[in-house]
C-alpha cells in the first residue's frame, strides 16, 4: 500500500506516531493505504526529531497520536509532527487523538488551578492542527476548548454491540459508577432496553479526604450489571463500584470503559477483583501483564477509519453518529 490515496484532485496521506503503532496500522488497513515512513528519534538530552520521508504538500494529511504515558512526551512528539506538516505545505491538517491527554483538568476546582485541557487545544492549534477527531472526551465542554472543527466519536456502539451479544437481556442492568457519568450510562440504557442504577459514592465525616461508603440506587439483585466509564485509570473507583454491586446482590458484574489507562496499580486491581469482564477498546495500549482472560480488548479502527474517509470525502461524520444510535 502506498503512503497517500488520492479522490480527483485530493490526496490523503496517514501518518503515525510512536505512542500506539498497532492502532495506527489497523486504521490504515481499514482505509488501504499506508503509513508515511517517518523517520523518529530522541536525543540524548530528550529532545525529539521527526522527519517524514515522502513529500506532504498539498496534501490532506491526517496525523494519529494516543497520548498515553509517557504522556508528556509524546504529546510533544505530536506538536512536532503537526509543526512538520504545516511546514511541508500541508493542504490541511488532521489530528486524531483517540484518547485525550489531561481531559480530566478541564475546569477550575481551586484557585491557582490551570485548565490544562483548554491548554493542550490551543498547542494543537498553535503547531497547526486544523481540526481534531477524538474518541469519548471526559467531558462533552473540551470540544469547545479547540478553535476549529471537533469529531468527537463514540465508543458506546462498540461496547455496546459486544455486551448485547453476551448477556440476557432479561437480566441486564446498566449501571453508572457516579452520578458524573449518569447521562452516558442513561445512552446505554436506550440502547440496549436496560434498566439504570447508580453507585452513589459517600464519604464517612468521620474519615478525610476518602470515600467509605458506596450506596447503590436501584434494584441490582440477581441482576448482571454492567457497569459503563470512560476510562480506568489506577482502577480503584470501579473496583470498588463493583464490590458494592456484589454486596447488594448482582449475580455477575461487567465492568465496560471506552479508554484503559491501567496506571499504577492497575494490573494487580483487575486480576484480584470479582468482576467477570473488563471490556476495554483500544484507544490506548493494553499492558502485556493485562493479557488475561477476563480482559477483552475491542479495536476503534473501523470507527475512526470511517470518520477520516467522511472528513477527506468532505462527507458527514455526525451521518455515523445517526447510523449508530439504533437499538440492537
Amino acid at each position: 500500500m502506498t503512503g497517500f490515496k488520492t479522490t480527483g484532485e485530493k490526496k490523503m496521506m496517514l501518518f503515525s506516531g510512536r505512542a500506539h503503532p498497532k492502532l495506527a496500522e489497523e486504521v490504515a488497513k481499514e482505509l488501504g493505504v499506508g503509513l508515511v515512513p517517518t523517520k523518529a528519534l530522541d536525543f540524548a538530552n530528550g529532545e525529539i526529531y521527526v522527519r517524514f520521508e515522502e513529500s506532504a504538500r498539498g496534501a490532506d494529511c491526517f496525523l494519529i497520536q494516543s497520548h498515553t504515558a509517557p504522556i508528556n512526551k509524546w504529546i510533544m512528539e505530536q506538536l512536532i509532527m503537526i509543526d512538520a506538516l504545516k511546514r511541508a505545505s500541508a493542504r490541511s491538517i488532521t489530528v486524531i487523538v483517540p484518547f485525550y491527554g489531561y481531559a480530566r483538568q478541564d475546569k477550575k476546582h481551586k484557585g491557582r488551578e490551570p485548565i490544562s485541557a483548554r491548554l493542550i487545544a490551543d498547542l494543537l492549534r498553535t503547531a497547526g492542527a486544523d481540526r481534531i477527531l477524538t474518541v469519548d472526551l471526559h467531558t462533552d465542554q473540551i470540544q469547545g476548548f479547540f478553535d476549529g472543527p471537533v469529531d468527537h466519536l463514540f465508543a458506546l456502539p462498540v461496547l455496546a454491540d459486544y455486551v448485547g451479544s453476551r448477556v440476557d437481556r432479561d437480566k441486564l442492568t446498566i449501571v453508572s459508577p457516579d452520578a458524573g457519568r449518569v447521562r452516558v450510562a442513561d445512552r446505554w440504557c436506550d440502547r440496549l432496553d436496560a434498566p439504570l442504577a447508580i453507585v452513589h459514592k459517600r464519604r464517612d465525616p468521620n474519615v478525610a479526604n476518602q470515600v467509605t461508603v458506596h450506596e447503590v440506587v436501584g434494584d441490582v439483585r440477581g441482576r448482571v450489571c454492567v457497569l459503563v466509564d470512560d476510562m480506568i485509570d489506577t482502577g480503584g473507583t470501579i473496583c470498588a463500584a463493583a464490590d458494592a454491586l456484589y454486596a447488594n446482590g448482582a449475580e455477575e458484574v461487567i465492568v465496560t470503559a471506552t479508554h484503559g489507562v491501567l496506571s499504577g496499580p492497575a494490573a494487580d486491581r483487575l486480576k484480584n477483583s470479582r468482576v467477570s469482564e473488563f471490556v476495554l477498546t483500544d484507544t490506548l495500549p493494553t499492558p502485556d501483564e493485562l493479557d488475561l482472560d477476563k480482559v477483552t480488548v475491542l479495536s476503534m479502527a473501523p470507527t475512526i477509519a470511517r470518520a477520516v474517509r467522511e472528513v477527506f470525502e468532505d462527507g458527514s461524520v455526525t451521518s455515523l453518529f445517526e447510523e449508530d444510535n439504533r437499538k440492537v
